[in-house]
């Protein structure tokens, strides 16, 4: 959505009021007003867009309690934490940021994690590798943009982004993405306990493929 730059003039008490709550929302005078008049005349902004997708992936993945979502309102971001079954309880967050453009990237998963254990970070970072191959044959070939992904530093990074076959509700997206991230901590946890093989995994996830679940 595009911005330009208007001069506006208003009442000083107005303004004053304006920037204390824009303050205390974490956001500037210009986003909070412009987000003001948007919601006066039913304009969604992206931002907007942003908060309700956010708002609908914490509805969603909040009751099975697997996964613990956070997020402030304005943000760009939002995290889910996870705790492996592991000893020590080690925890894993995915931090999802997304981006005010329109089209097929919709932003960015990163899944970030701590450990001392040798062992335990192996097994993670042969996963995430393993999910990458697994990706790279079943749903690549399915997009028209490549996704792209990174590991390093104790973080795997993939980059989000839907099908160009028709426009998505935010409450589509969220639960695209609430989908995604549930089927990746399910599938690493089973896989890092001995319940999954890799091939067992590339199984389950080549099935929720086929069956049109996976849309990021």
């Amino acid at each position: 959505m595009k911005k330009t730059l208007y001069s506006l003039m208003l009442n000083e008490e107005v303004v004053r009021e304006i920037d204390a709550m824009a303050h205390q929302m974490g956001t500037n005078r210009s986003a909070l007003i412009n987000q003001i008049l948007a919601d006066y005349v039913s304009v969604l902004t992206p931002e907007r867009r942003i908060e309700n997708i956010f708002h609908a992936i914490e509805e969603m993945v909040a009751p099975a309690r697997e996964l613990v979502p956070f997020f402030v309102p304005n943000a760009m971001t939002m995290t889910l934490k996870s705790s492996l079954q592991y000893k020590y309880r080690p925890t894993v967050k995915y931090e999802v940021a997304l981006s005010r453009g329109e089209g097929e990237e919709l932003g960015e998963l990163t899944v970030a994690f701590r450990t001392q254990s040798v062992e335990l970070l192996e097994h993670m970072t042969y996963f995430f590798r393993l999910w990458k191959r697994i990706e790279d044959i079943h749903l690549s070939p399915l997009r028209s943009v490549q996704t792209r992904y990174a590991l390093y530093d104790g973080k795997f990074t993939r980059t989000l982004a839907l099908p160009q076959d028709r426009d998505y509700t935010s409450d589509e997206i969220a639960k695209g993405i609430s989908e995604y991230i549930k089927l990746f901590d399910h599938l690493m946890k089973g896989y890092l306990a001995g319940r999954y093989t890799p091939n067992e995994v590339e199984a389950i996830y080549m099935t929720q493929v086929r069956g049109g679940q996976i849309i990021v």
